[in-house]
């Protein structure tokens, strides 16, 4: 991976663009199967959770609370560390320079590699990225409608740690295609200069 932080530093590659390269460029069927599992799984048991606990259980609230916040911290982390970088081929992270300046540091597969990534699990990643937090907005104001506010606490910890992920990866994809356009402008640039050499 080559990866840049936002004042357009140079961050060393973490994990080789081997590993993270597709195993079959030319299969179509899915290649993540169980990355993508988790990447929803989790998503989907807090939000279940939730639910059934402010519907049910919500005398309860402490264990309720654990619970929820315990699958949003995995979630969290599995789709900064993992499936971000087998379903889409990004990576983010945030890190504090030598002069205590916080950084944002990006990292992405070439354009060969983004190219080889399997179109449906793309699709999944960025749709349940994105669309989770309207669903978290709505329970938070169902929350609000039954005056059970104490239950906004989880929404608000599901709303930061989803909000951090959009941020990094929102970033990352920009990132990764002005890297991809500046690399292919240059490659044409030089192709015309090589071209005029030689007339």
């Amino acid at each position: 991976l080559c990866g840049q932080s936002r004042r357009g530093s140079v961050s060393p590659a973490r994990t080789s663009c081997a590993t993270m390269a597709p195993a079959d460029a030319a299969s179509t069927a899915w290649r993540n199967p169980k990355t993508t599992f988790f990447h929803i799984i989790f998503k989907v048991g807090a939000v279940l959770t939730y639910t059934l606990c402010e519907f049910v259980g919500a005398d309860n609230f402490v264990i309720n609370f654990v619970t929820c916040v315990l699958l949003l911290s995995l979630d969290f982390w599995t789709v900064k560390n993992v499936s971000g970088r087998f379903l889409v081929g990004l990576r983010w992270w945030n890190e504090t320079n030598e002069h205590g300046v916080s950084e944002w540091k990006y990292e992405s597969l070439d354009e060969a590699g983004l190219n080889n990534l399997n179109a449906t699990e793309t699709r999944i990643f960025w749709w349940s990225l994105y669309v989770m937090p309207f669903i978290w907005l709505l329970l938070a104001l169902v929350a609000i409608l039954k005056l059970t506010f104490d239950y906004l606490l989880i929404v608000l910890v599901a709303l930061i740690l989803g909000g951090a992920n959009i941020i990094g990866y929102t970033k990352s994809s920009k990132e990764a295609r002005q890297r991809i356009q500046h690399f292919a402008s240059n490659t044409v640039a030089s192709s015309i200069q090589s071209a005029l050499q030689f007339t």
